[in-house]
């Protein structure tokens, strides 16, 4: 028995498994990475898992936020004497972002479909289905969109006649 053992250590060992060798799933990090390499497999990973429409709307909030930004500075800087015209500018830069973020939350593909939570257990456990089915019979991507429309249109309603 022992030759055996010693025949079957003998023989030479499998390839070294390499992430290039791996078909499949995305590659993993290691569990040392460093923040950059962190940072570039998270948007990586981002960039190939979101649709296009998320990605658009993400890219929108991202100027959204650059605005409001930009006019804070100004105020900061410059100063506020048209107070009125900068709560007006940044409250619609904020509002819009808040609306998109809503229209974001309401359109991404990514919770509808799978199940993410777990489900319930106990005396409510038969109510689980009909949770499941209510969340998937939610708005469609039409709905939310006019309902963004016509949010945005009551901000920016308001946004104007503050300025006066």
């Amino acid at each position: 028995m022992p030759a055996k053992r010693h025949a079957a250590s003998t023989t030479s060992a499998p390839a070294p498994v390499t992430p290039a060798t791996l078909s499949s799933g995305p590659p993993t990090l290691k569990t040392n990475a460093s923040a950059a390499a962190i940072a570039q497999h998270v948007w990586e990973q981002y960039l190939a898992t979101t649709s296009q429409r998320t990605l658009l709307l993400d890219a929108f909030m991202a100027f959204l936020v650059l605005v409001g930004g930009l006019q804070f500075l100004y105020c900061v800087l410059a100063g506020n004497y048209p107070f009125n015209a900068f709560l007006s500018g940044f409250s619609a830069a904020v509002g819009q972002f808040v609306l998109t973020a809503s229209l974001r939350m309401q359109t991404s593909d990514s919770g509808s479909g799978s199940s993410s939570k777990p489900s319930s257990k106990g005396k409510n456990a038969r109510f689980a289905d009909e949770d499941k089915e209510e969340q998937s019979s939610g708005t469609s991507h039409e709905r939310a969109f006019a309902d963004y429309i016509f949010g945005s249109l009551i901000l920016h309603f308001f946004c104007i006649n503050f300025i006066n």
